[in-house]
Order: C-alpha cells, then sequence, then structure tokens
C-alpha cells in the first residue's frame, strides 16, 4: 500500500474531474527512485515541470484513484493512472446531441471534427469528455468509434454489467450501420455494388491502403440521389476497418469531398471548419441484447 505521504486527499485537490477518463500505465521493472522519475523518462515530450504540476494539481492517481505525491515511491507493476492535457487545444465550434439515454445505452449525435475520446493532440475536445461533463457519468464507453473528420451516430455503454452484450452487436455483425457521402458521379458503374478489398496500414502510420490479398472489408455502395455536381451514396460496411469507407470511395474513383487523407494526403494545416469531410453515420439499428426490442437511431444531421 502507498506510505501515507505519497498519497493527498482527493478533497484537497478541486480541480480532478470525476468525468474524466485516464490514461493507464503499469510500472515496468526499472531502477527509478520516483513514480515522477519514470513518467519524465517515459513520456520526455513532457517536461518535468509539466509533470510536477500535474501532481500538484492531483493529476497522477495510484490503481484505486487515490491522488499521488511527487514523492510517490517507484514499485514495479503498480498501475498509475495521469490525466492528459493538451496546452492550447482547439475549440471545436459544434455541439454534439443527445439523441438518447438510458440506464445502458446513451447515442449521441457527433459533430465533424471532434474526436470520439482522448488521443494523440486531442484531450478535452471530444465527444466521450463532453458527454461526461453533460451527464455526470464517470463510467461512460464508445461501444465504438468513427473518425474524428466524420459527423454522425456513435453509441456509448453506461453499465459495466451490460457492456459486453452491447458490445457483443459489433463483434458479431449484429448491427446495420448506413452512412451518408457525397462524392464525384460514378456513371460508369452499375449501382448497388459491393466493394470488397484488403485493406492494409500504409504510410504515414494513420493512412490505409488496398493491397493484393483475400478481402477483409466489405462496403455496399449505392446512389440515392444524382446532384448537379456530385452524387450522394448509401454506404454500408459488413466490415469495420480503419477508414474503410474512405478507402473504399477511393479506389472507385469517387474520393469523398473534403477528405485530405484519400486518395492523397494534403499537406497538414489547421482544421477548415467551413469545409467538413461529407460523410456522415446517418443511421444504426439492432435487436437490443438486453430488452429483445427492435431499435432504430437516425441522425439528425445533414451534409
Amino acid at each position: 500500500m502507498p506510505t501515507h505521504d505519497s498519497v493527498l486527499s482527493m478533497k484537497d485537490i478541486p480541480d480532478v474531474s470525476l468525468n474524466e477518463a485516464p490514461s493507464r500505465v503499469q510500472l515496468p521493472p526499472g531502477q527509478w527512485a520516483t513514480v515522477a522519475d519514470f513518467l519524465c523518462e517515459r513520456f520526455p515530450g513532457i517536461s518535468r515541470t509539466r509533470w510536477l504540476d500535474r501532481f500538484e494539481r492531483g493529476r497522477v492517481q495510484d490503481g484505486h484513484g487515490r491522488t499521488m505525491a511527487v514523492s510517490a515511491p517507484y514499485r514495479v507493476g503498480m498501475t498509475v493512472h495521469y490525466f492528459r492535457e493538451v496546452l492550447d487545444e482547439t475549440r471545436v465550434p459544434f455541439e454534439a446531441t443527445i439523441l438518447h439515454a438510458d440506464d445502458d445505452l446513451v447515442v449521441a449525435d457527433k459533430p465533424h471534427f471532434l474526436a470520439v475520446q482522448p488521443a494523440g493532440r486531442f484531450v478535452d475536445e471530444t465527444l466521450l469528455r463532453r458527454l461526461g461533463v453533460e451527464l455526470g457519468h464517470r463510467d461512460l464507453v464508445p461501444l465504438h468509434r468513427i473518425d474524428r473528420a466524420t459527423a454522425g451516430l456513435v453509441l456509448f455503454s453506461v453499465r459495466p454489467a451490460s457492456r459486453n452484450a452491447y458490445q457483443s452487436l459489433f463483434r458479431d455483425r449484429r448491427i446495420e450501420k448506413r452512412y451518408e457521402a457525397l462524392a464525384a458521379p460514378l456513371p460508369e458503374l452499375e449501382f448497388p455494388l459491393i466493394r470488397r478489398s484488403c485493406i492494409v496500414r500504409s504510410e504515414p502510420f494513420f493512412r490505409m491502403q488496398e493491397s493484393a490479398g483475400p478481402p477483409n472489408s466489405e462496403t455496399f455502395v449505392d446512389v440515392t440521389e444524382k446532384l448537379p455536381h456530385c452524387w450522394r451514396y448509401e454506404l454500408s460496411p459488413v466490415t469495420g476497418r480503419k477508414h474503410q469507407l474512405r478507402v473504399h470511395m477511393a479506389a472507385l474513383g469517387a474520393p469523398i469531398i473534403n477528405d485530405p487523407v484519400y486518395p492523397e494526403l494534403s499537406p497538414e494545416v489547421a482544421d477548415d471548419f467551413d469545409r467538413p469531410l461529407k460523410l456522415l453515420a446517418r443511421s444504426l439499428a439492432f435487436i437490443d441484447p438486453i430488452s429483445g426490442s427492435e431499435r432504430h437511431f437516425e441522425s439528425r444531421l445533414t451534409l
């Protein structure tokens, strides 16, 4: 157990939010004198001054959620929770909408540019963080993810006791997902069609590409409206590979409008909030594994 001087009372640290989901690290074998020494070496991109400030503000905790002091000794195997922070994080000027909330599920309509959960340079500007603050839930867990650039429906689990039942909907492909996209016309192709291919990682690390090999991805593609300068497509992914819809549409010859990654990677610039990716997670339908009732959710957003 931590010694008395290595743990501070939570009531003495007023700015630790119970709605924040911390990151976790298990301390490996090593000769560090304190947990602070380890964190400084493990994450060299964060200065020692910033780590010490996090300790002082209660943003480093042990595995039981108890705030750790800067002097907390290093113990191999110990679990440490820390709350990630990004300085000068840009505010996403769009709001999420809660479409449904009960004891087991929260369904939210995510705007473009908002990440689903903390990762990389996004911590506060995430759907998970915003919902946690609004609803006061500390156990919210996304049941699936959509790209930060994509808008639309995201399901969250509320209770750990029912979480696996809802996660199985995605594992067993017992949930119907329908997306909407705007892209260039493809008059030379017959619709509807099914795109099957092998999608693998590319360079840089966040890109994907089609490759030779047995198909590991499948998308149903149809046209729902032929507009003057683009077509509106309905996309129904059977599998859930990273960037699958964006890769498949680019491979068909109609990359989704405003896609900065496919088919070619655009120079990295700040988000242009006036040019969102024209991709929307439109609807979700499934048989509820707890109640057995049919559930159907429809986004209120438009492209």
